[in-house]
C-alpha cells in the first residue's frame, strides 16, 4: 500500500485540527513540531494503545472494531457526518475490492418522469461522481447554458459539475461566492469517495482536479466532510442578471447513487421573476407568471427566512 490510505489520511487531518485545549488537555510538553494533537494524545483519549492507533493511522491495521471507532470518533470530536465517513472508510479498509470499471450510469424512465414533473423549476440529475446525467431546459439555461444541451445523453461528453466549478471559467463567474460553493462541492466529493472507494473514474476525477487546480488541492487536503443538502447561492447569470436560488438535493428512491438537484426561489421575489424570464427564453411558448407588481419592489433578502 502506498501511503496510509484514505482512512489514515482522514485520521491525520482530523488530528491536525485539534489543540490540547479543545479536548481538555494541558500542553506542558516541549514545543510541538507538528500541528494539532500527537498520536499518543489521541490514543490516550480513545483508550487504545499508542502502537495500535499509530498502525491504524499508517494504514497497517484494518480491523478496528465499532467500539474502537466510537472511541476514536469521540477523541477527535467528529460530528455526525464525519462519524459516518469514518465508518465507511474503516469498512472499505477491511477488504481490498476487485477494481472494475463501472458501466456508464443511466437515468431510469421513472427518474425522467420526475424531471418532467418539475419542468418549470431548474433541475438536473447527478450521478455518484457529480456527472450531469440529465437536466431540463431551464436547469441547463441557468447553470450551463454555454454547453451543448444534449451533452448529458452521451456518457463520453457528460458535463461534470465538480470539474466545471474548478476548471470552467463560466461556472467560476456564475457563483458570487465561489469559494463557499467550492467548499460544499469538495465536502460532497469526500462523502462520495467514502461511499465508493473502488470507483476508478471517481479517483480519476480527483486526480485530474488535483493536477489542474491548486484551489482544489487546498480544500481537498482539509478533509472536511459536508454533504450538499440545501444551500442558497447568489448567481450572476449572463442573461437575466443576479438571481438568488436555493439548491436542494433530493434522493431518488430507485437510484440511490443518483440525486435530483432543484433550484427554487422565494415566492413573489425578483429572482422568481428572473427565472420566469429565463424559462421563456429557454423554452419558447412557456407561460410567464410574473410576481405581483407590489411584491417585485422588495429585495430577495426579504423573502428568505
Amino acid at each position: 500500500m502506498d501511503g496510509p490510505g484514505p482512512l489514515g489520511d482522514f485520521l491525520q487531518a482530523r488530528r491536525a485540527r485539534l489543540r490540547p485545549e479543545d479536548v481538555g488537555l494541558r500542553d506542558l510538553g516541549p514545543r510541538r513540531r507538528v500541528a494539532g494533537l500527537r498520536r499518543e494524545e489521541i490514543a490516550q483519549l480513545a483508550g487504545v494503545s499508542v502502537s495500535y492507533y499509530s498502525r491504524l493511522e499508517q494504514g497497517l491495521s484494518r480491523g478496528a472494531s465499532a467500539e474502537v471507532l466510537d472511541a476514536i470518533a469521540r477523541a477527535l470530536l467528529l460530528d455526525d457526518h464525519e462519524r459516518e465517513h469514518l465508518d465507511r472508510l474503516a469498512s472499505a479498509a477491511r477488504h481490498t475490492p476487485r477494481v472494475r470499471r463501472p458501466r456508464p450510469e443511466k437515468v431510469t424512465d421513472e427518474t425522467r418522469d420526475l424531471l418532467r414533473a418539475v419542468d418549470g423549476v431548474p433541475a438536473m440529475v447527478l450521478g455518484r461522481r457529480t456527472d450531469v446525467l440529465a437536466w431540463n431546459a431551464v436547469g441547463h439555461a441557468l447553470l450551463a447554458g454555454h454547453l451543448d444541451a444534449l451533452s448529458p445523453d452521451d456518457p463520453a461528453r457528460r458535463p461534470n459539475t465538480s470539474r466545471m466549478l474548478f476548471l470552467d471559467p463560466h461556472s467560476r463567474e456564475l457563483y458570487a461566492d465561489w469559494k463557499r460553493k467550492a467548499r460544499a462541492v469538495v465536502g460532497n466529493l469526500r462523502v462520495a469517495v467514502g461511499k465508493y472507494p473502488e470507483d476508478p473514474q471517481l479517483a480519476e476525477l480527483i486526480g485530474e482536479l488535483t493536477m489542474k487546480s491548486p484551489e482544489f488541492v487546498a480544500l481537498w487536503g482539509d478533509h472536511r466532510v459536508t454533504p450538499c443538502d440545501a444551500a442558497s447561492y447568489e448567481l450572476h447569470h449572463p442573461v437575466v442578471g443576479t438571481v438568488t436560488v436555493t439548491q436542494q438535493t433530493l434522493s431518488i428512491a430507485r437510484a440511490p447513487a443518483q440525486t435530483l438537484i432543484v433550484c427554487t426561489t422565494p415566492a413573489g421575489s425578483p429572482s422568481e421573476e428572473a427565472l420566469a424570464l429565463l424559462r421563456q427564453a429557454s423554452v419558447p411558448g412557456y407561460p410567464i407568471r410574473p410576481a405581483p407588481t407590489a411584491a417585485r419592489t422588495r429585495p430577495d433578502s426579504e423573502y428568505v427566512k
